[in-house]
């Protein structure tokens, strides 16, 4: 394997994806080639750990209340307040009670 020159999609700078990257991805089974330079992966990275989950505002299915939750409804699903989604869950529903 010979070093190729790659560049980078987010600030479009050249850089280097030496022999021992290519032998390091070629072991941990990666398929593609990085597409970021080191400095814009590093950026990614740190950018990735912070983000904050998205709240959305909802009503519940079964008292009407206006809540948020932490995730995107899907629309064929009925979403609960908290109230009510622990009034609605079984113990066996639980995923803690799994034994």
């Amino acid at each position: 394997m010979a070093g190729k020159q790659l560049k980078c999609v987010e600030c479009g700078s050249d850089f280097s994806f030496t022999d021992e990257e290519q032998q390091f991805h070629k072991e941990r089974g990666y398929v593609h080639e990085p597409r970021r330079c080191p400095s814009c992966r590093q950026i990614r990275r740190k950018t990735m750990n912070t983000r904050q989950p998205v709240r959305t505002e909802v009503v519940c299915a079964k008292c009407g209340k206006p809540t948020t939750v932490p995730f995107k409804p899907r629309l064929n699903k009925p979403v609960f307040c908290d109230g009510c989604f622990t009034q609605e869950r079984t113990p066996t529903e639980s995923r803690f009670n799994k034994f």
